[in-house]
């Protein structure tokens, strides 16, 4: 074989290698032992939007805006070829030239060689930032799940230490304690239909439902559209229901006639909400001689799980409520 025929064979061999470095779709460097980039695939030109006068030569630190040159990554970087040691998914973000913040995993091997002498090291980039930011979305909402699961068992068992036995046949405590559980399933499944708000709207309508036979009996004004937190949701929604219930039994819903109207409207520059639920047609009101758990629910709703304020007159015409309660926030008091 003479030299021509030698140089072809290998200039034929490196087109080949190179072809299949090209191939892979992750960025690839291979650097000598000084860390000096000697080759490099196709998709590392292409990703990091630089040319070969850019890269070739160069040392692997001083390439684009210095996005390599970190500490802990040196002495990773400095055992591999000497002590045929690896890198593996080394994680570097940074604000890189031209693509913004990534979050690139570095993979770092010898070159293998047969003699076992290589001098090289291959180095693979992933750039894993949709992945990163897919893990953190999901850890987010699972801690998210979680914190609504624990408020919502918290509420599930406050309402059955608190719907009263007194005077009740094991059937009515089951009604009324299904009554509130069902409120309460409802809301959470509005909150999460509505992917972390619901409006108040498709909230009132939705709890005041089952009384709007009589078309006459519900009347809901129209008002501000207001998206509500779904800690919000759930807490109002049990509130609502507690109103509706009450005013089913001994209220503005109890009779042939009578009628409740809910209206709201944003104030304060829109940070606060204020909602009026009114009765009127049902029987004679009197204030109640002493507080039942469905005022006890009602308060302590409106003032520690929404952070508001709530009005109760028990006018003799009818029950009038007045709520107010803070907006933009996703945080009630624990």
């Amino acid at each position: 074989m003479n030299v021509e025929d030698l140089y072809r064979l290998l200039r034929t061999g490196h087109i080949q290698a190179q072809g299949i470095v090209d191939t892979i779709a992750d960025p690839i460097l291979v650097l000598d032992e000084s860390l000096r980039v000697q080759a490099a695939s196709r998709s590392f030109f292409e990703t990091f939007r630089v040319d070969r006068y850019e890269t070739i030569g160069q040392h692997l630190y001083d390439l684009g805006n210095g996005q390599w040159d970190i500490p802990v990554l040196r002495m990773l970087l400095r055992d591999v070829i000497p002590r045929s040691t690896a890198v593996i998914n080394f994680e570097v973000e940074h604000e890189f030239p031209g693509l913004g913040r990534r979050t690139m995993l570095l993979t770092a091997r010898t070159l293998f060689h047969p003699d076992n002498a290589s001098h090289s090291m291959l180095l693979a980039i992933v750039d894993a930032t949709d992945r990163v930011r897919r893990d953190t979305s999901k850890d987010m909402l699972f801690g998210e799940l979680r914190h609504r699961m624990k408020n919502l068992l918290g509420v599930a068992r406050s309402i059955a230490r608190q719907t009263t036995t007194e005077g009740r046949s094991a059937e009515a405590y089951r009604d009324a304690f299904l009554g509130r559980f069902e409120a309460l399933i409802k809301a959470q499944d509005l909150a999460f239909a509505e992917q972390q708000a619901a409006g108040i709207g498709p909230l009132v309508e939705h709890i005041l439902a089952p009384y709007t036979a009589d078309p006459d009996a519900v009347v809901i004004e129209p008002g501000d559209p207001v998206e509500l937190a779904p800690r919000t949701v759930m807490a109002l929604s049990l509130l609502l229901h507690e109103l509706a219930t009450n005013a089913a039994k001994y209220g503005g819903l109890s009779c042939s006639g009578g009628r409740v109207r809910v209206a709201w409207q944003l104030r304060e520059g829109n940070t606060s909400l204020r909602l009026l639920w009114v009765e009127r047609g049902g029987p004679p009101v009197t204030p109640p001689a002493s507080t039942g758990y469905g005022t006890e629910l009602i308060r302590a709703t409106a003032t520690y799980s929404l952070g508001g304020e709530v009005d109760l007159d028990y006018a003799a015409e009818g029950l009038t409520v007045e709520l107010t309660i803070p907006l933009g926030t996703d945080a009630p008091r624990d």
